[in-house]
């Protein structure tokens, strides 16, 4: 299955990105793809307040993962800055997966080997100034898609 939406301002992504936070429940493993500045943390930040986040949520580009408290525990990790998957071991990375949480993976092309194959895909391209175009797909995407009409 592969749906295809739009959102014409910031808010509309964030907005797309709560309502898919309300769906997710632990074990939820959301890869996100899309060019710098596609608004792939704006997503995540929406994503955040679905799941009841409070505070800043924030690109873990430094930090790699950033972990907030919420209904579940959210786990934001950025590959953008890794040079090999053998960097994910040294954080790590599996352990996420198994800490009763929903992990969520920007940059989720640079090593999409290190991702379950029960997942969400969703791929954000820029489709004019404010306008961005997300593809959803992926194994558990017919299970959350409904969350996103």
């Amino acid at each position: 299955m592969t749906l295809t939406l739009e959102t014409k301002s910031h808010a509309e992504t964030q907005a797309l990105g709560e309502r898919l936070g309300r769906a997710l429940a632990a074990g939820d493993v959301v890869a996100l793809t899309g060019d710098l500045g596609a608004g792939k943390t704006s997503f995540v930040q929406g994503l955040a307040r679905g799941l009841g986040v409070r505070g800043r949520v924030a690109s873990p580009s430094f930090t790699i993962v950033n972990e907030h408290e919420g209904r579940v525990p959210l786990f934001h990790v950025d590959f953008y800055r890794l040079e090999s998957a053998r960097e994910l071991d040294h954080i790590g990375f599996d352990d996420y997966f198994l800490r009763g949480g929903v992990v969520v993976v920007e940059w989720a092309e640079r090593f999409p080997s290190a991702l379950p194959a029960e997942r969400l895909d969703i791929r954000i391209e820029i489709a004019g100034d404010d306008v961005r175009r997300l593809h959803v797909g992926g194994p558990s995407a017919a299970r959350l898609a409904s969350a996103l009409q």
